[in-house]
């Protein structure tokens, strides 16, 4: 029968480093921050799926919408030119009603979908809602602001489907400053700065 063999020293200090607590501690601590981010990557994961399908449902229809808009746009332009004519005949009048009637309900299913006409008429020309054709003096208004829409504009939700056309007042001049007689006696190679006059305004297309 054999005599088991007596615990040395060196055997008692590997037994007590394998069961050290604060060892076990710290990599409890690691493992569970690695468990954390785990979860934190799959839960980011899952909202971007989910926001991207959301996405993908509101805008299916954005090229069909943005095609639609010409029809509208046509719409519009019979109902305009009727307008500006003499009194219509009875007929006349009956096929105008038809196409008012039609481009209202268009509009209102559009609208269902998320889609809206952009408000541009004189508002601040916002170049991320608008796209400038044209500048005008128009002193009865601030510079850089919207005097004419040539072409609706819409939105999608909350993305842009088709900028508005508009017209824009132009920004004022500014005049130079006069150099009066008392300042003759400057001395030689001194001036004022004076900025040039901007003639038009920086528009983002």
């Amino acid at each position: 029968m054999s005599m088991a063999r007596p615990h040395s020293v060196e055997d008692e200090a590997v037994a007590t480093e394998a069961v050290d607590v604060g060892t076990l501690l710290k990599e409890n601590v690691s493992l569970r921050d690695r468990l954390l981010r785990a979860l934190a990557d799959a839960e980011n994961t899952r909202r971007q799926a989910t926001r991207t399908a959301g996405d993908a449902r509101r805008f299916a229809i954005a090229d069909f919408a943005g095609e639609l808009l010409i029809v509208v746009d046509n719409l519009q332009r019979t109902i305009d030119a009727a307008d500006g004519q003499a009194p219509l005949t009875r007929e006349n009048a009956a096929l105008l009603e038809g196409v008012q009637a039609t481009l209202r309900v268009l509009l209102q299913t559009l609208e269902r979908f998320g889609v809206r006409r952009i408000a541009a008429l004189g508002k601040r020309f916002d170049p991320n809602l608008h796209e400038a054709v044209m500048e005008v003096d128009d002193p009865a208004q601030p510079p850089g602001t919207v005097v004419q829409v040539v072409e609706q504009g819409y939105t999608i939700h909350d993305r842009l489907l088709r900028p508005a056309r508009v017209v824009v007042s132009k920004r004022r001049a500014r005049t130079k400053p006069e150099i009066g007689d008392g300042h003759r006696g400057a001395k030689r190679g001194s001036h004022f700065p004076c900025r040039q006059p901007r003639e038009r305004l920086d528009l983002e297309r």
